[in-house]
């Protein structure tokens, strides 16, 4: 007797667990596979290959996922789909790189500066839910958020000041850029799969998410 499941359609959990992972690995993976050394996630679009094949698939599924995801409230639709534009138009509209030119000027910085900010206002929102839920391991998981944010920021500051003052940092530290990216895409992966709620020790049993089981459980941060 086939059983139909008792999730919705499209499940929030799953969502966040795999926009989660792939934000984790995707600076690695592109620096990996790439050619050269590059001095920036985006730049792996022109190195070709599994590097450019990697930066463009991920972010295209974080798109589509990110489209997908609706949160519990309008904030956090708004805020999903306007993320998930801006993740497709970095991986549209590559950055100006090396030789390379862009195609249309400051989209892929604005567009990833928009994705980013957006990612630390879900960490807040993601905060606030696990605060209001007052156990234990949800107390923990607030701090994983507050950290994940304050991690973003801090990268994104670090490469503005960077970008104003000619580049004043990375004339000592080559792959600053890369660095500052890859940091803030991981705390962005962690925070989201922190909520994803498949994690043991910081969830408890009754809200613990697995991807083979049709237990509904009440909404968890």
């Amino acid at each position: 007797m086939i059983v139909s499941p008792m999730r919705q359609e499209i499940d929030h959990r799953t969502i966040k667990l795999l926009v989660g992972l792939f934000a984790i690995f995707l600076a690695n993976l592109t620096s990996f596979f790439a050619k050269t050394v590059i001095t920036s996630i985006s730049a792996s679009y022109y190195e070709g290959g599994w590097s450019q094949n990697i930066f463009v698939g991920f972010l295209f599924a974080i798109s589509a996922f990110l489209l997908a995801y609706n949160g519990q409230f309008t904030r956090e639709m708004l805020l999903s789909k306007i993320a998930a534009i801006a993740a497709f138009g970095i991986a549209m509209f590559p950055c100006k790189c090396g030789t390379h030119t862009e195609i249309i000027p400051y989209v892929h910085g604005t567009s990833a500066a928009i994705m980013f900010l957006i990612l630390t206002c879900f960490c807040y929102i993601f905060f606030q839910r696990a605060r209001n839920k007052g156990h234990a391991q949800a107390n923990v998981r607030s701090y994983i958020y507050a950290i994940c944010g304050i991690t973003i920021v801090l990268s994104i500051l670090i490469i503005a000041i960077d970008n104003f003052t000619g580049g004043i940092i990375s004339a000592k530290v080559a792959r600053l850029t890369f660095y500052g990216e890859r940091a803030g895409l991981i705390a962005f992966g962690v925070s989201w799969l922190t909520a994803s709620r498949v994690l043991p020790v910081i969830t408890r049993s009754d809200e613990r998410f697995s991807l083979f089981s049709d237990r509904n459980s009440t909404p968890a941060l």
